[in-house]
């Protein structure tokens, strides 16, 4: 879909989009329409008990009087509070309702708007949101019928000059946005650890420096307990690093993000339930994550310095496959007794957090990952689960979730908590009990966390995939995560 800032609307007959808020305040594009229509949006917004809600919509078809083939009223809500998620929001559901119409342009009138966001600021979230809600995956679909298919291939925003620049930088991030999704929606089959390296290829023509170490080198690493759950799949495991420097100085301490890359999660000899187990093509979606984060920064040129670590694998119940009870050595050196080899993110994690703390040096170490259930009987699909031993830390985090509105719920460590972890056999065993079983997982990442170093652990298992559409994504792969480690370097290690 293109997205563009004209001076005024296309002449050819279109979509038209205008604004009104509470108590039935019409925006200057609005009473325009009215009253080339002889009062035909009062009336419609009267008969459909409208109140001008922020993105409420009455669609008028065929409007008398207006050069458009449809009028959409949208509720702008109370303009002190029509911020960058309001905007965003209503640029969403604009396109879920015109996206399939057999609507080609929509046009969506900001003139005489005023709302707490500069008018360029409150054009660009606007654009955003459309951009993000119009992404769908219909890759493998041969069959659609005619009205099943998207027609709407231009969104106009009109009445705000100046937007253009203050779009590009949100356009950077929804493009890694719908890199992430696109690799969390495809199947296993065509995303392993070694497709997924050569899907970032093109990183590099963003300026981000690739490393990839393959199942030899990591092997003489030291990263058993990487290696333990891939040995069971014909896939060999991958370590990519993508680093992205745009300090000027080469000696900057980075960020680094670790994300969990398992492209296909069987459970392993632990075995899961084979219903629902076709979701699990998104277990990589932490992995996901973290190389759009990565675009996005390099694509809107973050003056930052942050570097993406990704372990990738793949988890299957072959004859070679990792034993219940068996005991692999970490790169740390520390022994882990794997008592279920469906706890599996949190061993390539601890390899993968590990390697690039010795790498890279840095302050800061967030790792991203769907790494239990439990998180999700926490906190359902509304909160990823967030684990910090900085209290700072947590604070930018959790603001930045707030900021870009994917949002993070601090959950407790402690050390009650990480004693239920200790193994009889071995320095730690991969699983506790079944209860706190997210809890205990964060305890295993953070003994492989170096002193001094500020960490936090995202568990994501509930966000990165949707059962049913959201205001800014379809149902299925949102893209969760990419917004908001953007909106953390941002505001708090950009220079």
């Amino acid at each position: 879909m293109i997205i563009a800032f004209p001076p005024a609307a296309d002449p050819a007959p279109h979509a038209l989009v205008v604004l009104v808020g509470p108590g039935g305040a019409m925006s200057s594009g609005a009473a325009a329409a009215d009253t080339a229509s002889d009062g035909q949006v009062a009336r419609a917004i009267a008969a459909a008990r409208f109140d001008g809600e922020a993105a409420a919509l009455v669609e008028i078809l065929a409007p008398t009087g207006v050069n458009a083939t449809r009028l959409i009223v949208a509720g702008s809500g109370p303009g002190q509070s029509a911020d960058a998620a309001m905007f965003e929001k209503l640029g969403g559901a604009i396109v879920a309702r015109l996206q399939t119409s057999g609507e080609t342009r929509v046009t969506v009138d900001l003139t005489g708007f005023a709302g707490s966001l500069p008018a360029e600021g409150a054009a660009a979230h606007l654009a955003h949101g459309a951009e993000l809600r119009n992404w769908r995956f219909d890759k493998y679909h041969t069959t659609m019928k005619p009205k099943q298919k998207p027609t709407l291939t231009n969104f106009d925003v009109i009445g705000v000059p100046g937007a253009e620049s203050y779009h590009a930088q949100l356009a950077a991030i929804a493009a890694g946005v719908m890199r992430t999704r696109a690799l969390v929606a495809e199947p296993a089959n065509i995303i392993y650890p070694e497709s997924f390296v050569a899907e970032a290829q093109d990183l590099r023509d963003l300026g981000i420096e690739l490393t990839v170490l393959g199942e030899p080198e990591m092997k003489a690493l030291g990263m058993g307990a990487l290696l333990g759950v891939s040995q069971g799949s014909v896939r060999p495991a991958r370590l990519m690093a993508m680093r992205w420097n745009g300090t000027g100085n080469a000696d900057a301490k980075p960020v680094v993000f670790v994300g969990k890359g398992v492209t296909f999660d069987t459970g392993g000899i632990s075995l899961k339930p084979p219903a629902g187990m076709e979701d699990m093509k998104w277990d990589m979606g932490g992995a996901g994550a973290v190389v759009g984060a990565m675009h996005a920064l390099a694509a809107r040129k973050s003056k930052s310095h942050v570097v993406g670590v990704v372990g990738l694998v793949e988890n299957m119940p072959d004859g070679n496959a990792q034993r219940p009870g068996d005991v692999v050595t970490s790169m740390n050196g520390q022994t882990i007794e794997v008592i279920n080899t469906d706890a599996e993110g949190r061993l390539v994690l601890c390899d993968a957090i590990w390697w690039a703390q010795e790498q890279y040096e840095p302050e800061v170490v967030i790792d991203l990952a769907t790494l239990t259930g439990a998180i999700i009987i926490s906190l359902g699909h509304e909160y990823g689960g967030m684990f910090v031993n900085d209290d700072g830390l947590a604070a930018q985090l959790e603001k930045a979730g707030k900021t870009s509105g994917e949002h993070l719920w601090r959950m407790p460590l402690g050390d009650a908590y990480d004693k239920l972890i200790d193994s009889p056999i071995a320095d730690i065993k991969n699983v506790g009990p079944r209860e706190g079983g997210s809890i205990t997982a964060a305890q295993f990442i953070k003994r492989f966390v170096k002193p001094g170093v500020k960490w936090a652990h995202l568990d994501i298992a509930g966000m990165v995939w949707a059962a049913k559409a959201g205001n800014l994504y379809d149902k299925g792969a949102t893209g969760f995560g990419v917004r908001l480690l953007d909106r953390f370097i941002a505001e708090n290690h950009e220079g």
